[in-house]
């Protein structure tokens, strides 16, 4: 009789309904949104984690764009600066050659004799000299035991200088062809001066 079943067989059960205790209600209860609660936690640790890095990486490229443009700023201005002292130093060169042309025109007007131009050269170097005076920013006083009439003088051997020039400029003008004529003027017009 080994073999032999005898009974009912289940083979499904259907539960209607279940009215657990109030007690382990509430304690499912209380499981399930602690449950929430972490996964909340997780959401927003994790939210601000990404957040922390987005904003590191934001500010690690906005120094480095900073960095690149100051870099860049300091380059351009070095470059400025650069061209503006090479622009200078031709602009001295030239203030030089002309200086040097000045005064080799000067010295051979003195070689054939006229006293003009030495009036001319000491006229210009002292009113350079009063000009520079007073361009200065401290309180100027200045006492002149020279007669004011002498500076005026200069200006006069000036103004005859460059006379004598475009006289001298108009009788090489006349000899020359109109077509080889270079205009050769070592001392400015008188009211080119002022």
């Amino acid at each position: 009789m080994r073999g032999c079943w005898w009974g009912t067989r289940v083979t499904r059960i259907e539960i209607k309904d279940i009215k657990p205790p109030r007690d382990l209600i509430d304690s499912m209860g209380r499981q399930m949104k602690a449950e929430r609660d972490k996964r909340a936690l997780i959401l927003e640790a994790e939210g601000e984690r990404q957040a922390a890095i987005l904003a590191a990486e934001g500010d690690r490229q906005a120094r480095i764009l900073k960095g690149e443009g100051m870099k860049q700023s300091m380059i351009l201005e070095a470059e400025g600066r650069r061209e503006s002292a090479q622009r200078d130093a031709e602009a001295r060169e030239r203030l030089a050659q002309a200086e040097a042309k000045a005064t080799i025109d000067v010295s051979e007007a003195i070689h054939k004799g006229s006293v003009q131009a030495i009036n001319y050269f000491v006229a210009q170097k002292y009113v350079e000299a009063l000009q520079a005076f007073a361009d200065s920013p401290n309180q100027k006083l200045l006492l002149m035991p020279m007669e004011v009439s002498s500076v005026i003088g200069s200006i006069a051997g000036i103004a005859e200088v460059a006379k004598e020039a475009f006289a001298t400029q108009k009788e090489r003008s006349v000899e020359l062809p109109a077509s080889r004529m270079k205009p050769k003027a070592s001392v400015p017009p008188a009211g080119e001066l002022a």
